[in-house]
């Protein structure tokens, strides 16, 4: 199918050619060209050429090829399986923390946003997070990666728009003077100057670019999703590691005065030997649990370092000027956890980043099946030609050097050895994959909140039997040391109660430690108060 509107100014070598065949008549000295019927066959008149733009701005608002994106379906359970213990609500939020803003999304729900890390109330924490958001350089790559996905949804609609082009030409020839159709005395070199621009479109009969676009945009959207996931695991890691290492910091100040407990206990021993009342065996274990005791708080110290360094590298900070003050964690004793709202379960699915860009990913796969689709239908392309055109310079912008083109085309692939079935089977295939890929998503999100949950409430009921262990271990200590000290029993039973001292010491840290970290995990799993709002458009 093709059509054409033309108007163009022959070259000086045509006008001398005689216009009319079969003649005995003489060509006149002066070229004459042919009278243009405003009828004459292959020649649109302008009416019907607004008429060809008109039909063609109407077909292609026609609705896209392919299938409409319906969300998939995941059906939420309306309470979760876990309680959390008591530093977790799913009611009522808990009281704003400094400079923090925990916001209710409904009545029933209280979400915290923006910097969430700032209900755990620690000054040097937040300094470290700040630096994250500004320094991290796998999130400024995040960024950028979304940053190239916005801009590939401009590269596509560019499609709705015509391209234009322009440019000056110059030729100069020469015809042979005895050419068969050489008129004596005629020409026969010239210059041709041309002015002209073009310009071609492709309408979106089949709505292939619309597809294309809504494709880039759901990719784009979960490019989105992907930095805000990335956000959050970072910040998350950086906390997780901030309150292991100051776990390590509280066994380390156990560790300090256990250790100096038993160098008072080694000189007491030692005092006991020279007096005639213990022997040389109590001095040997009173050393060997000292030089254990010692060898343990190297081995934390190695941890420790570690896990400094990882804070450093997730806050970019030059690590050999890098260092964290000793503090221990809760050194008074008291649990000082943040309450955290869980929300309704129907609301993870609109709160966790990756959750969203799972969901995104089928649509952007969705999307490509009406592009695959578009594919067996006919391209048409319009394509428009105008300039001037003439033998010298100075009568090159005037209306008889003016030319112009209009004109159509299009084409239909006939024969592809099943290329384009094969590829739209495969856009379906992908769809379906990414559609259970969302729900996958959503149900391993469900249960990181329950793991998270009963993490929580195990570690509490285990932290509260650990606190009664560790004071009966005391009290069996106090006993012993008595009961040496008045020379009733060997310092066998001294050592036996002083290891399990520390070891209920250590254990009872240990496990505040860890409540942290799983309320920063369950933070994290709850989406860090995210939500599907601030993906963009």
């Amino acid at each position: 199918m093709s059509f054409s509107l033309q108007n163009r100014v022959p070259h000086p070598w045509r006008s001398t050619i005689a216009p009319w065949v079969g003649t005995t008549k003489s060509a006149p000295t002066t070229p004459r060209v042919p009278p243009v019927s405003p009828l004459r066959p292959g020649i649109l008149r302008v009416p019907a050429l607004l008429t060809l733009l008109t039909l063609t701005l109407s077909f292609s608002g026609c609705k896209p090829v392919g299938p409409n994106y319906q969300k998939p379906v995941y059906t939420a359970p309306p309470a979760y399986k876990e309680t959390g213990g008591s530093t977790v609500t799913s009611v009522q939020p808990p009281p704003n923390p400094t400079n923090g803003t925990w916001t209710p999304a409904s009545p029933s729900d209280g979400m915290l946003r923006g910097k969430w890390w700032e209900v755990f109330n620690d000054p040097f924490l937040n300094q470290l997070e700040d630096r994250v958001t500004t320094e991290n350089q796998s999130l400024h790559a995040a960024y950028e990666t979304y940053q190239a996905a916005r801009e590939q949804v401009r590269i596509v609609r560019s499609q709705f728009s015509p391209t234009l082009s322009a440019g000056p030409g110059f030729t100069h020839s020469s015809l042979s003077a005895r050419r068969s159709a050489a008129v004596p005395g005629a020409r026969t070199s010239y210059n041709d100057l041309q002015l002209e621009g073009q310009a071609s479109w492709e309408p979106d009969f089949w709505g292939r670019i619309r597809r294309s676009v809504e494709s880039a945009s759901a990719a784009a959207q979960a490019s989105a999703a992907d930095l805000a996931n990335t956000d959050l695991i970072l910040h998350a890691e950086l906390a997780e590691d901030y309150f292991n290492l100051r776990g390590l910091d509280t066994q380390r100040r156990l560790l300090e005065s256990d250790i100096k407990d038993l160098t008072n206990q080694l000189d007491l021993t030692k005092r006991r030997l020279g007096g005639g009342v213990a022997t040389g065996v109590d001095v040997a274990q009173a050393q060997t649990q000292l030089d254990s005791t010692q060898a343990q708080l190297v081995d934390l110290n190695i941890a420790r370092a570690e896990y400094e360094h990882a804070i450093g590298t997730i806050a970019y900070r030059d690590l050999p000027g890098f260092s964290i003050p000793i503090n221990p964690l809760n050194p008074n004793g008291n649990v000082d956890l943040p309450v955290i709202p869980t929300g309704l379960p129907s609301q993870l699915l609109e709160r966790r980043p990756d959750i969203a860009a799972a969901e995104r990913r089928a649509q952007q796969y969705n999307a490509q099946i009406g592009v695959a689709i578009a594919a067996f239908y006919p391209n048409i392309t319009l394509g428009a030609t105008g300039g001037f055109e003439s033998t010298h310079l100075g009568t090159l912008i005037q209306g008889p050097a003016a030319l112009w083109t209009l004109g159509g085309q299009a084409s239909e692939l006939l024969l592809d050895g099943g290329l384009r079935r094969a590829t739209t089977a495969q856009a379906r295939d992908n769809y379906e994959a990414y559609a259970a890929t969302y729900k996958n998503t959503v149900v391993v999100a469900f249960q990181e909140v329950e793991d998270k949950l009963s993490d929580l409430r195990t570690l509490e009921q285990e932290e509260s039997a650990e606190q009664a262990a560790v004071a009966d271990a005391q009290s069996s200590l106090n006993i012993s040391n008595t009961r040496y000290k008045g020379g009733v029993t060997t310092y066998l039973e001294v050592l036996t109660a002083e290891t399990t001292l520390i070891q209920n010491q250590r254990t009872e840290a240990n496990l505040k430690q860890q409540r942290f970290a799983k309320t920063v995990e369950l933070i994290r799993a709850l989406g860090g108060g995210w939500d599907t709002t601030q993906p963009p458009k």
